[in-house]
């Protein structure tokens, strides 16, 4: 006997990078990462599958998927397969998208259910285990799960503050990747006093300040180029920001400018796409 379950979570953008501080913020995006999962106990093996990439890494869903069973205590295995709106290893927040929306669907394969943030923090141990994250990465899956704008603290796993914001998103994602597990902490690391400033205007409800200061920071500290960023600033932007790790960029635009940055990022002619979106405040389920 089988049984089968379907889940979506959300990509997220970056407010501020909690590698320097382990505190972040993030704000949940209206593209989603989508899962079918298939349980069976016929077999004790896990075995994922990412549409579109057929040698990409999946040991963050398997994980995910085997945390929620050995919670239930439930011996079975499983297939998982997910398929993406969001750009891979982009600074986007695909991986916590993963493996929040594996762990629903396989809670929905199971007709069982988890506390919302029981479920976020699982991922995030997932997430820790696959080792494709530094921080945990609490505050990209709480922006996943919950949507709007999130404040935490990563080292507590602590939500600190969850607000709703009605606002395009404009993202810029070059054709290349960069995997969080790779970037260089320690340059991260020398940036902890201004980004703790950063972080204090986020409490204070100042997000596009707050994105902005952590985006000329992190590129700096990560050695990203501030032209895209400057391009948005031109326009009348104010809050502009590298997104987690890179390489992608991420703008939070009133509706009427949402058109004018997106036609000049695509003018900039540089390898990649543009894509116009909006903060999702809707999340999953709420915290």
């Amino acid at each position: 006997m089988t049984f089968t379950g379907q889940a979506y979570a959300l990509g997220a953008g970056t407010i501020i990078n909690a590698i320097a501080t382990w505190k972040g913020a993030a704000f949940g995006v209206d593209l989603k990462t989508f899962v079918d999962v298939e349980l069976t106990k016929e077999s004790s093996s896990f075995i994922g599958t990412i549409e579109g990439v057929p040698q990409g890494d999946t040991t963050l869903i398997e994980r995910s998927m085997e945390l929620v069973l050995e919670h239930f205590g439930i011996e079975m295995g499983g297939t998982i397969v997910t398929r993406s709106e969001i750009p891979l290893a982009s600074g986007l927040k695909s991986s916590s998208a993963a493996a929040n929306a594996t762990i629903l669907a396989t809670l929905d394969a199971l007709g069982e259910t988890l506390e919302p943030l029981d479920a976020v923090k699982m991922g995030v141990r997932a997430a820790k285990d696959a080792g494709v994250t530094i921080t945990g990465a609490f505050d990209d899956a709480c922006a996943s799960f919950f949507g709007g704008i999130v404040v935490t603290d990563n080292r507590t796993n602590e939500l600190v503050k969850r607000t709703e914001k009605e606002m395009d998103v404009v993202i810029f994602a070059p054709d290349r990747q960069s995997f969080s597990s790779q970037t260089n902490v320690h340059n991260s690391e020398l940036l902890a006093p201004w980004v703790d400033m950063a972080y204090d205007l986020a409490l204070d409800g100042e997000y596009e300040k707050a994105m902005t200061l952590n985006g000329f920071l992190y590129c700096g500290a990560l050695g990203f180029s501030t032209d895209i960023m400057m391009e948005a600033l031109k326009c009348g932007v104010k809050g502009v920001s590298l997104s987690g790790t890179g390489p992608a960029y991420c703008a939070l635009v009133d509706r009427n400018m949402a058109d004018t940055l997106k036609k000049v990022w695509d003018d900039l002619g540089t390898s990649g796409k543009v894509i116009k979106t909006k903060i999702n405040n809707e999340g999953l389920t709420k915290p």
